[in-house]
């Protein structure tokens, strides 16, 4: 495509309501369901992985995984030999963003990324992300990272402080989305952006939990819904255009597969052993997996053991697809930081990031929330360990340690996989369960739009259509 320079611009904004498919849409979603009558809605083709690292750089920069390097919500560092998950420098996306090259065609574009992942340290004009402070004493405080570093302040004046374990854990609730929209329509009332990015999360929370079929989920749906038209009626009011979209589809499943254990018989895994505690030592391990939701990353350090990890991963049920280079190609998630095998899981199932055999060896951080410790997605996180008699009471004990000053944990995570009821990530066969899109002037396909296209569509929201 090329531009002119100097084009016009359109007040645009993105709401990203995570989880939502036209499955969803219906009763409990009452402002939407009529607000996607008055426009038009369309599916969207599921990324691999469709996670939501990969989705939305996927979207902001018109590329596949295999272009902008973002292959999952994390990956192995093989220069460093770690594990890593949800980072947060936007250096990490290897290919330019929307609003870089929107600010090539008019100098005057502007663009609020709120809470849209790899949000620190980008060319964006405005921005805010989680971001908890780590205190000595163990203690991890709710907080915020914004750009310019002033916004942070001004909106937990007036809005409170960023409700972080609302967002993510067992206490998770609408609080988290409604602090976002608020502070999106308050960051638009300051400095009034060309572009706003809103990420809302709620839905994600019980669908994972509990999947479709759980009573929860009609109330989860009617308070995103109030919250969807907060926003879009103010954006509204303000003449911007408006797109609703979704990053995956989430289905319900009942068999967590552990990859690494299955590793581990096979004597490929490097285990460390550390006050009593197993840990899995990445760089010394033969082959290991990296797990994200349905899809996980096999490295292989051993390459002679290429043709019979492949034959292990054969014969293990509920893996639908094993992808070699050929196949990483086929799929555009063919790059140095993917693993050597990327395997998809069927519906029905998902991999976690397991490695021990025996519960009273795993390490501390797997009884907790601690995204950053652990080698992979840990779902069960969302869950508050059901074998504590009364949970209240023991977060309280431990809160109460924590203001005293003693290093305690918040061990509340319990074990136990088969809690999870819902998932994402593969290349969903029903149609039902694919992201949508929702907005005014979108091009009616005969199927489903590839997730590259995202980008030309809120281009065009911008900017008209491309000469």
């Amino acid at each position: 495509m090329t531009y002119l320079w100097g084009m016009g611009m359109n007040k645009t904004t993105v709401i990203n309501v995570v989880g939502l498919t036209k499955r969803l849409l219906g009763e409990n979603t009452p402002f939407l369901s009529a607000w996607a009558k008055k426009n038009r809605v369309e599916t969207i083709q599921p990324l691999l992985p469709a996670v939501t690292c990969s989705a939305q750089s996927t979207y902001l920069t018109g590329k596949w995984p295999s272009e902008h390097g973002i292959v999952g919500n994390g990956w192995y560092f093989k220069t460093e030999c770690e594990v890593k998950f949800w980072r947060q420098s936007n250096k990490l996306v290897q290919a330019t963003k929307i609003w870089e090259a929107a600010k090539k065609v008019n100098p005057d574009f502007t663009c609020a990324n709120m809470f849209w992942w790899y949000n620190m340290y980008s060319t964006a004009d405005y921005s805010v992300t989680p971001r908890p402070n780590y205190l000595a004493d163990g203690r991890k405080i709710p907080d915020c990272y914004s750009h310019p570093a002033a916004l942070r302040d001004e909106l937990q004046k007036e809005l409170g402080t960023f409700p972080l374990f609302k967002f993510w854990g067992p206490a998770t609730t609408i609080q988290s989305s409604r602090w976002i929209a608020d502070a999106s329509m308050a960051t638009d009332r300051k400095y009034d952006p060309t572009l706003t990015l809103i990420y809302l999360p709620h839905l994600d929370y019980n669908l994972q939990r509990h999947g479709h079929h759980h009573p929860s989920i009609a109330q989860d749906l009617r308070e995103i819904d109030a919250v969807c038209a907060d926003l879009i009626n103010y954006y509204e009011s303000k003449g911007s255009k408006i797109v609703v979209l979704s990053e995956y589809g989430i289905t319900d499943v009942s068999r967590p597969i552990h990859l690494n254990r299955l590793f581990r018989r096979e004597g490929w895994l490097g285990i460390r052993t550390e006050q009593s505690w197993e840990l899995l030592d990445a760089g010394a391990s033969k082959v290991f997996a990296v797990a994200d939701h349905q899809v996980a990353h096999i490295y292989i350090n051993d390459r002679s053991l290429t043709g019979t990890v492949k034959t292990l991963l054969e014969n293990t049920p509920g893996i639908q697809l094993i992808l070699d280079e050929t196949g990483r190609e086929a799929h555009h998630i063919n790059h140095s930081r993917s693993g050597d095998f990327v395997v998809v899981a069927d519906n029905d199932s998902w991999f976690t990031y397991y490695f021990w055999e025996e519960d009273g060896k795993a390490p501390d951080f797997a009884h907790m929330v601690d995204i950053h410790k652990k080698p992979g997605y840990d779902p069960v996180e969302m869950f508050m360990d059901p074998k504590i008699p009364i949970p209240l009471l023991k977060v309280g004990w431990i809160l109460l340690k924590k203001k005293l000053g003693f290093r305690t944990p918040m061990a509340v995570t319990p074990l136990d996989a088969s809690l999870v009821k819902g998932s994402h990530g593969n290349l969903s066969a029903n149609e039902e369960d694919y992201p949508i899109i929702i907005g005014k002037d979108l091009e009616e396909t005969n199927g489903s739009y590839e997730p590259v296209s995202i980008y030309d569509l809120i281009w065009d929201q911008i900017f008209g259509h491309a000469i």
